[in-house]
């Protein structure tokens, strides 16, 4: 039968995709058919964890989980996602190996005693992250506490920003500057799949269990500069910069890069101060700008392309918060 397939039934350009996708299968069958690697693959259906997550919990060596997990990357079967001088695994979301690899963590008996095992350790593991980004919130919440005083509810802000993406029903998501993942947190139900990047390792690890804890595993975060965001062209249908632009020495130059991974026909929206005069923001917490007016975020979106709408103003005392929301222009658009 095999013989046929890959000789005689060969009959066109279909025949030859449809061999490669037979080689994609058995490289990850082959991968994955060791009992650690099926551990390996329970374990990250959960989350992205670190190798040495991994070998607390499996109770094995570095290297040895390592070498499992180079061979599963290899097959397609994970994805490797370096941060800084760590490396965080988890099962692909992409790929002709991506749809095995959940296929295989479904197969998975629920009674076995390992898996058992591994799931105990997991939880301890994801408790001693989740206590760790408990110290750093409370070590800077005076802070944070300090500057919502000074404008709308963020239920207020939350709910404009809700309501205007979800009129765009986007099917995915990057949040830049995601801090703590609370924009993830809330408008990762309206979407398939949600990425925030931050250049804080424990504002990500804040993220991180925000994000468990809300089970919105088909959104990640990752360790990134918002100038050079890790992320490839026209990948996204929605772009979020939240409270971030005021801390930043050129806006428009980050305004430009968050526009390049804007797929045509996607919205960016703005979420920031409209201009004020609170000059304790910049000595005290470091905003570089106090605020902005329309015409000059106006001016850095036409610059990276993309066609303003109109602004949502939320009033509050004295800060005002301002929603500035823009599209690129889809294909063919008059104008584009």
């Amino acid at each position: 039968m095999m013989g046929m397939v890959a000789g005689e039934t060969r009959s066109g350009r279909g025949d030859v995709v449809g061999v490669a996708a037979m080689d994609t299968l058995l490289d990850g069958l082959k991968a994955a058919a060791e009992p650690t690697r099926l551990r390996l693959l329970a374990l990250l259906a959960h989350g992205e964890l670190t190798v040495t997550e991994l070998t607390q919990i499996l109770g094995q060596s570095q290297p040895r989980v390592s070498r499992h997990l180079k061979l599963m990357c290899e097959a397609g079967l994970l994805d490797r996602i370096p941060e800084g001088a760590w490396v965080f695994y988890r099962l692909a979301r992409e790929g002709a190996a991506a749809g095995l690899a959940r296929r295989l963590v479904e197969l998975l008996p629920r009674d076995d005693a390992a898996l058992a095992v591994d799931a105990g350790r997991l939880k301890r593991v994801k408790e001693d992250r989740a206590r760790q980004a408990e110290a750093y919130f409370r070590a800077n919440a005076a802070e944070w506490r300090r500057i919502r005083s000074l404008h709308v509810p963020e239920a207020q802000v939350e709910a404009a920003l809700k309501t205007l993406i979800g009129g765009f029903a986007p099917r995915s998501l990057l949040d830049i500057g995601t801090g703590t993942g609370r924009v993830l947190d809330l408008l990762g139900p309206l979407v398939e799949f949600g990425l925030g990047v931050d250049r804080s390792r424990e504002m990500l690890a804040v993220a991180r269990e925000q994000l468990a804890a809300s089970r919105l595993d088909h959104c990640q975060v990752r360790l990134g500069d918002l100038n050079q965001l890790p992320v490839a062209d026209a990948a996204f249908d929605a772009v979020i910069v939240h409270q971030v632009l005021h801390y930043l020495d050129d806006p428009g130059h980050a305004l430009a890069e968050a526009a390049r991974v804007l797929r045509p026909g996607g919205v960016m929206v703005l979420v920031d101060f409209a201009a004020h005069t609170l000059e304790d923001l910049r000595r005290d917490h470091a905003h570089r700008r106090l605020g902005f007016s329309d015409a000059e975020v106006q001016d850095w979106l036409i610059g990276a392309g993309l066609v303003p709408l109109p602004p949502e103003r939320l009033p509050g005392d004295p800060l005002t918060v301002v929603l500035w929301p823009a599209t690129r222009p889809a294909v063919g658009h008059v104008g584009a």
